[in-house]
């Protein structure tokens, strides 16, 4: 007697690898949903059931990827940083003068601020976290904080940067760009190129030193200024600024 045709069933589980590509694209999509939120109305303010609500799951769907409302903030806060580490692995793997890789820091930085994971590095209150992951956050701003001086110190010694204080002039720096978090509007005038453009030139261009500025200033891998402050002849104008 023939034995029976082998049937092979198809399994109902999506291979391992399928299965945790899934479940992390659902867990970022928790994420992006809820940094919206907190964002918006401010993280004490937000329940996880409105987090539940805007991705059109149950609240306990959430406790699938994560276990509760604290976590979800410092994963939120833990997708900005992880962007500027990966920032500055790029910035120093492409070399050049401390004054190159200031810039490349620089532009990349502030167009992370007009993001919503990046603007969560300077939005989110740090004492919301458990003490564990505060420490956390504190040495990821840290480690930061140490990049932006490096890449001073670095222009100083090979001669791109005038010299000054590392510390000062990075806390500078640092300040103006974390301001970018409060104020950027998805809606404004302005795209997150465009302010990357405008801050890169204003906020470095004191520290060029003048016979190398010009060139310095065409730093590989940021666009230039395309519309240069023109002078202004003739009548003069009055009214306000708006």
């Amino acid at each position: 007697m023939s034995s029976a045709p082998h049937i092979r069933l198809s399994s109902p589980w999506l291979p391992f690898e399928s299965r945790r590509r899934a479940r992390d694209e659902k867990r970022e999509a928790v994420l992006r949903a809820a940094v919206q939120l907190f964002l918006e109305q401010g993280y004490h303010r937000v329940t996880l059931n409105e987090v539940a609500d805007r991705l059109n799951i149950t609240k306990p769907a959430l406790y699938n990827y994560f276990r509760g409302k604290d976590e979800i903030l410092f994963e939120c806060w833990s997708m900005g940083a992880e962007l500027v580490d990966s920032v500055i692995t790029e910035v120093n793997a492409g070399g050049g003068s401390g004054l190159v890789k200031l810039r490349k820091l620089v532009h990349a930085y502030a167009a992370l601020m007009a993001t919503d994971f990046g603007a969560s590095l300077v939005r989110f209150d740090l004492r919301d976290l458990t003490e564990q992951n505060a420490n956390v956050a504190r040495a990821a701003k840290r480690r930061i904080d140490a990049t932006f001086r490096q890449y001073i110190a670095e222009g100083i010694a090979d001669g791109s940067i005038r010299p000054c204080d590392p510390k000062l002039a990075a806390f500078a720096i640092a300040g103006g760009l974390n301001w970018i978090g409060h104020w950027y509007r998805s809606d404004g005038e302005l795209s997150p190129t465009a302010i990357a453009d405008e801050f890169t030139v204003r906020l470095t261009e004191g520290l060029a030193i003048e016979d190398r500025q010009q060139t310095t200033r065409k730093t590989p891998g940021v666009p230039q200024r395309r519309n240069p402050v023109r002078k202004v002849t003739g009548k003069k104008r009055t009214g306000g600024t708006g």
